[in-house]
């Protein structure tokens, strides 16, 4: 479905849009580039997807590109991943090989489309390499992570840092996630759009339909988690919570997961998590494709709570996509998770199943705090992590870095 600007003229309000056409101005007729791993699967390749038509009804020329490895590729930057988040392992040598042989190859590739263009973002350790092999670049080129990279495994980071040192500018999800790097550093943190098939209005009978389809008893309350079906994001520990708060409660749990062709660690985590639930029948692990947006989004509107369990998180944009629902969101104290639920206000922060157990127990015992609640994450999210913020920064990143560092840019 194609979406104009002035589509979200409701959602952001009015002021937001002619605000957004105002800042573009300057740069209309440039031409953008993003460029990741995974067109499909994850919370980057979502809000490229809206971020890039977005830049182009704005009238830039902007473009989405991908990479192309091998499932040995996705190995390696995995285990980087993994590393930039603190766990001590590190790629062998041919892996190090595999990734920039990747990568020079998809110079080669795309380098016509990234040569001329005039901004350049990169995002996350998959494509960084892409740098160093295309010399006689023209553009401003821009580091964008969306790894929580606080206190990552100094070994791997040793081997990054001088791939993404190079690089005009970097940008963070949040401020503690910054490392001493030779250039300006940017905090712009992830976004969702509301007009989006997973978080736009659905009616009553679809929720309740995808409901039934799943077996969820309609009597009785479902917590939600959505996420990869990744360690970091802590399945084995939702479902801890869920035995111990079901001692007290008759409730349900759901847990949502998807593929990215860029995670090869998935499968093994699902049979994990399969075989932790077992045989209960109130327990419903579900593997869903990537397009299955509206399911996600009616599975999220069904749920009484949702949680976000994470042991270590970029930013979560599952915790914003149920706050924009008018979710509490119970959340690890992980990452982005600590920028979005405001302890008492949208939501808990956790630290243990035990912690996670008696919030679930606390909220489903007063409903009144969970409307409350439920009002306050909304209004929170539309002021803070809508796309149109998102988009906002991104263009006075734009501006900033074509002024070349002035600390102050006019906009006609």
């Amino acid at each position: 479905m194609s979406v104009a600007l002035r589509d979200y003229a409701e959602a952001a309000g009015p002021e937001v849009i002619d605000a957004l056409e105002r800042l573009a101005r300057p740069l209309r007729g440039r031409r953008v580039v993003h460029v990741n791993s995974t067109r499909v699967g994850g919370g980057v390749a979502e809000i490229l997807a809206r971020l890039v038509p977005l830049m182009n009804d704005l009238g830039m020329d902007a473009r989405w590109e991908v990479i192309e490895g091998t499932q040995e590729f996705y190995g390696v930057t995995k285990t980087f991943h993994n590393a930039l988040q603190g766990v001590p392992t590190a790629p062998t040598e041919r892996g190090l090989a595999v990734y920039d042989e990747v990568n020079r190859e998809s110079a080669r590739v795309l380098g016509p489309s990234l040569k001329d263009a005039e901004f350049v973002f990169i995002h996350d350790p998959q494509p960084a390499a892409l740098l160093r092999h295309l010399p006689g670049r023209r553009g401003h080129w821009v580091w964008r992570c969306h790894i929580d990279v606080s206190r990552p495994y100094r070994p791997v980071w040793k081997f990054l840092r001088p791939i993404v040192a190079p690089y005009e500018a970097s940008v963070y999800s949040m401020a503690a996630f910054a490392q001493p790097l030779p250039h300006p550093q940017y905090i712009i943190a992830p976004s969702i759009d509301p007009l989006s098939d997973k978080n736009r209005p659905l009616e009553e009978s679809e929720v309740a339909a995808v409901a039934a389809r799943h077996r969820l008893d309609p009597a009785r309350p479902v917590v939600v988690q959505v996420s990869r079906f990744d360690r970091f994001k802590d399945p084995l520990g939702v479902l801890q919570a869920y035995r111990i708060a079901r001692r007290n409660l008759p409730i349900q749990l759901v847990l949502v997961g998807g593929t990215a062709t860029d995670d090869p660690e998935g499968d093994a985590v699902l049979a994990a998590v399969r075989e932790a639930a077992g045989d209960d029948p109130d327990v419903h692990v579900l593997l869903l494709p990537p397009d299955a947006h509206r399911e996600i989004n009616a599975l999220q509107r069904r749920a009484t709570l949702v949680m976000q369990k994470s042991l270590k998180e970029g930013f979560g944009l599952t915790v914003t996509e149920a706050l924009w629902k008018g979710k509490p969101v119970i959340g690890g104290r992980a990452g982005g998770i600590v920028l979005q639920v405001v302890d008492h206000h949208t939501g808990f922060l956790v630290d243990t199943p035990e912690g996670a157990a008696f919030r679930i127990r606390y909220l489903l015992n007063r409903p009144n705090a969970v409307a409350t609640m439920a009002e306050k994450g909304r209004a929170f999210v539309r002021d803070n992590f809508l796309l149109t913020r998102h988009l906002r920064e991104y263009l006075t990143l734009m501006l900033a870095l074509d002024s070349g560092g002035a600390e102050q840019v006019e906009v006609p």
